[in-house]
């Protein structure tokens, strides 16, 4: 069976990262699947190019020089050509968006696609030249197929599984990851980070024995090192906790990772880009049959990236409609509601801090009847603690809790059950390091 590799940008700078991702190739012994993000960096600053206002001729050409530049000490001639071209389309749509004064959708999601195809084009160029037998693959050659929606499509695996199946597997192949084709053959990105869901998706449709994703750390680890003291490893995770942790602020995974694969019990295996030797051994498998580790809860993280938005008014939280036309109005306005929770006369959205203002301003516009005043939270912090088995396990909410309340922190929002297996709560982001740590105490070195 075939295996998937995927390895992030973090790991994507200079000539040598390709001799490592030559290594770690020839250590598998076997044609493998190789999908890969844009090199370190270049997705922000693509995105950060397309959403300045003003950009003509001038800066949108100092952009491609200082784009070109970063390629230089790896350029071959046996990519020139292509690379060139790549770059006038890029130069195309750039100047295009200019002229109109503002960047479609579609658009868009084409120029923050470069940075991928930059890097399959130069990686298998360059894994060619030492003799590997291995082919570049654009998601439109392979009709990798989404459900067409723009800036966070999803896969269509009943289109897109057949075509990849008929591919070669006596070779290997590099594609790039992120982004895939809507039905009419425009380009759809998988959102941020969705370099992971990408590999995920085609390891899903050609039925892969393994993930394996390569990064910068190892593995996963009961807290955040930066953050939290003597940090222990997780040897496993569920593919549930795998995503409850994702999504909760641990940056291993993009969040929608595990789900193509979970039905069809494809085990993850996370990797440190830096191992060395010609049997690397996984830090941290994701599976169906996750082993029970020490530790009955597996790890707490967080996240800076929330805030709330409290709408008043006497009633508010009972009067119908009122929850509905706001929500429908976020969705249109492409806001992710994380959590909801309502009283008598108060109802509170948690948003992400990007999304604040903007969903403030649309809510404000919309001038319902009952609200009479929107108000937004100070700076906040989210902190999870996540292990399978967490609801039907007594005291460890209390114990969460009573750690916290010993460093006289106060709690914000409380949600517990909403997830089987995650607590989570907002404190203060003056608390964040104390709290972090309190809990890690709590659950993993008491004796």
């Amino acid at each position: 069976m075939s295996i998937v590799l995927k390895i992030g940008g973090s790991n994507l700078r200079d000539a040598d990262s390709l001799r490592q991702i030559f290594k770690l190739i020839k250590s598998y012994n076997q044609p493998v699947v190789l999908v890969v993000s844009a090199f370190n960096g270049l997705t922000d600053k693509l995105f950060e190019f397309v959403k300045q206002s003003g950009n003509n001729a001038d800066s949108i050409n100092d952009f491609l020089v200082e784009l070109q530049s970063r390629y230089d000490p790896i350029m071959l001639d046996e990519v020139l050509d292509v690379f060139q071209s790549r770059l006038s389309r890029l130069e195309n749509l750039l100047l295009g968006s200019s002229l109109i004064g503002g960047v479609p959708d579609f658009i868009e999601d084409e120029i923050v696609s470069f940075g991928e195809r930059f890097s399959s084009l130069f990686i298998s160029a360059y894994l060619r030249q030492q003799g590997i037998d291995i082919k570049e693959l654009l998601p439109e050659d392979i009709g990798f197929e989404t459900n067409g929606s723009y800036h966070n499509a999803s896969v269509n695996f009943e289109k897109s599984a057949p075509r990849l199946q008929e591919l070669d597997m006596s070779v290997s192949y590099v594609i790039p990851g992120f982004y895939g084709m809507s039905p009419d053959n425009k380009i759809t990105v998988f959102g941020r980070g969705g370099s992971d869901y990408s590999a995920a998706a085609i390891a899903a449709c050609i039925n892969a024995s393994s993930l394996d994703v390569w990064k910068d750390v190892d593995g996963y680890l009961s807290g955040d090192p930066v953050r939290v003291n003597n940090p222990k490893k997780i040897k496993n995770l569920s593919y549930t906790e795998a995503a409850e942790l994702s999504y909760f602020g641990a940056k291993i995974l993009h969040p929608r990772t595990v789900e193509p694969l979970k039905s069809l019990e494809i085990p993850i295996r996370i990797f440190n880009f830096k191992q060395s030797g010609s049997d690397p051994i996984p830090y941290t498998i994701i599976g169906p049959s996750a082993k029970a580790d020490t530790f009955s809860m597996k790890s707490v993280t967080y996240t800076e990236d929330i805030r709330t938005l409290t709408l008043r008014g006497a009633g508010v939280g009972i009067t119908p409609g009122i929850l509905s036309k706001v929500t429908n109005t976020l969705e249109k306005g492409r806001v992710n509601i994380k959590s909801v929770i309502t009283t008598q006369v108060a109802i509170s959205l948690l948003l992400s801090s990007s999304d604040l203002d903007a969903s403030h301003r649309m809510i404000e516009e919309m001038n319902i009847p009952g609200i009479d005043l929107i108000d937004e939270s100070e700076e906040l912090c989210l902190l999870a603690a996540v292990g399978e088995g967490i609801l039907d396990q007594p005291g460890v909410a209390a114990s969460i809790f009573t750690a916290v309340a010993r460093e006289n922190i106060n709690i914000k929002f409380i949600s517990f059950g909403a997830s089987r297996v995650a607590i989570y709560f907002l404190v203060g982001i003056k608390d964040r390091d104390t709290a972090l740590n309190a809990i890690h105490n709590e659950l993993f070195c008491k004796e």
